[in-house]
């Protein structure tokens, strides 16, 4: 909250907030800033303070003045020429507003720390939920001066520190899905295994099927690609089939993205009819599928896999810890057939050459000790308990569920425009995720995705409830 002893005027905090937040992109180009009247009565100042702070922000540069419209965030990237569809792709398919670097900019202002509160919009657990006794036990065995040596005066495997493949191999037995160590390249979390895929398989121009909702960044990193982002409506038993039959006899996809289970931000889970369609269409259109499988650790025995029921022919099975474990440790992995595993390992060299091995080795110790399967066992346990009570608080004040809860996320319809209520939610110290956040185009929702680990506090419902309004 803007503050009378601090040792900036009122104008002058007024501002900065509003200038870091167009910097860091919470503030998109083409948003309208709060009236001057509506800013005042927010932020408890005098519209002659609102006034001063927004010419403060046109003197930089940052906003302009359109008359008796109010004032809008500027586009400091230079406006693209409107371009006529290619290849007859509908408006729907997005070019993410034409311009990549704002979704991206938006991602990094996702994880800008806003306070010491909870914030409902983070995609990870909150760090207590992480701490472990084991991960420093594990670090320690390999720490020792010839231990370290070993590992550290030397590149290590092209594919991957072989102990991990190895431990890795045996966890995907365990779902059935049979991946030899061979079969397994490490990377740089699960994006950089999403990355990894695309620049493999994909030219700029080539269309792409992606779930919607989604996760920004796959939208922002298939659009810096230069890719034709295909939209595919999600369902409560997996992707919109007619959609995908569609754009398979119009548009001739090369690949489809897909979060099978515990799909983000929805929750839901593939059922095993829709799993079996996605895979004849892949088959008879002749396309690959990456399934993005980050929440295994949270996810029900049983659950229907696309690689499975597949295995790994047309599938390309892409995991990580971030979501688990450690999120700084950045290991992620990838399997695939034999037949595109030596292509998809040429493009890891021409990227990053190796892995670091030293958190490699430490994570296979983890998973082989069986200290990882106890401590997602915890985790489980913990996240049914914050789920619970956290849907009770959200219906108690007002909000309305879209999908059955499942998972580490919610996705809940609170009546209003959430990009409007999370700039007012950033006043509180509160970072949410709203709906448009999951869309390819960004159009204006009512929907937020919510984290049961951190939205679990009534302190923040308490405030979403008077913001709101």
């Amino acid at each position: 909250m803007l503050t009378r002893t601090s040792t900036q005027s009122l104008t002058s905090q007024l501002a900065e907030r509003f200038a870091e937040r167009i910097r860091t992109r919470l503030l998109a180009p083409g948003a309208r800033l709060p009236s001057v009247r509506e800013c005042a009565r927010q932020q408890g100042v005098s519209p002659h303070t609102v006034v001063a702070a927004y010419d403060q922000l046109l003197a930089q540069g940052l906003v302009e003045a359109r008359r008796q419209r109010g004032f809008f965030v500027r586009d400091a990237a230079p406006a693209l020429e409107a371009r006529p569809a290619r290849d007859g792709v509908p408006a729907n398919i997005s070019r993410v507003g034409g311009v990549p670097a704002d979704a991206s900019s938006l991602i990094r202002g996702m994880f800008h720390r806003q306070s010491d509160k909870p914030q409902p919009g983070m995609g990870v657990f909150p760090p207590d939920w992480m701490d472990s006794t084991f991960m420093p036990t594990s670090l320690r065995r390999l720490t020792g001066t010839r231990a370290l040596q070993e590992i550290s005066l030397q590149y290590g495997e092209p594919a991957g520190d072989g102990a991990l493949r190895r431990s890795l191999s045996q966890k995907l037995v365990g779902i059935n899905i049979p991946a030899a160590p061979e079969q397994i390249l490490t990377t740089i979390g699960a994006t950089h295994a999403l990355d990894i895929v695309s620049r493999t398989l994909l030219r700029a121009g080539d269309p792409v099927m992606v779930e919607e909702p989604g996760w920004a960044i796959e939208f922002a990193r298939l659009e810096a690609l230069g890719m034709r982002i295909l939209p595919v409506p999600r369902r409560a038993d997996g992707p919109d089939l007619a959609v995908m039959a569609q754009y398979c006899e119009t548009h001739k996809p090369k690949l489809f993205v897909s979060v099978s289970v515990l799909h983000n931000p929805t929750g839901y889970s593939l059922s095993p009819g829709s799993a079996h369609r996605v895979l004849q269409l892949a088959n008879q259109h002749d396309f690959h599928i990456v399934e993005d499988d980050t929440y295994s650790h949270l996810a029900p025995e049983h659950a229907t896999r696309l690689c499975v029921l597949d295995g790994l022919q047309r599938t390309i099975y892409v995991s990580g810890f971030a979501k688990i474990l450690a999120p700084n440790w950045r290991i992620g992995f990838l399997a695939a057939a034999p037949q595109v595993f030596g292509r998809l390992l040429e493009t890891k060299l021409l990227a990053t050459l190796t892995t670091p091995a030293l958190f490699e080795r430490a994570l296979a110790w983890c998973i082989d000790q069986g200290q990882l399967r106890r401590h997602a066992e915890r985790v489980r346990l913990r996240l049914d308990g914050a789920r619970s009570r956290t849907v009770k608080l959200a219906l108690a004040h007002g909000c309305r569920f879209e999908s059955e809860p499942a998972g580490l996320f919610g996705w809940v319809d609170t009546g209003v425009d959430t990009d409007a209520l999370t700039q007012r939610m950033l006043d509180e110290g509160y970072l949410l995720a709203p709906g448009s956040l999951f869309h390819a185009r960004r159009p204006p929702s009512t929907l937020m995705r919510i984290n049961f680990a951190t939205a679990q506090d009534a302190a923040f419902w308490k405030v979403f409830a008077r913001v709101r309004g």
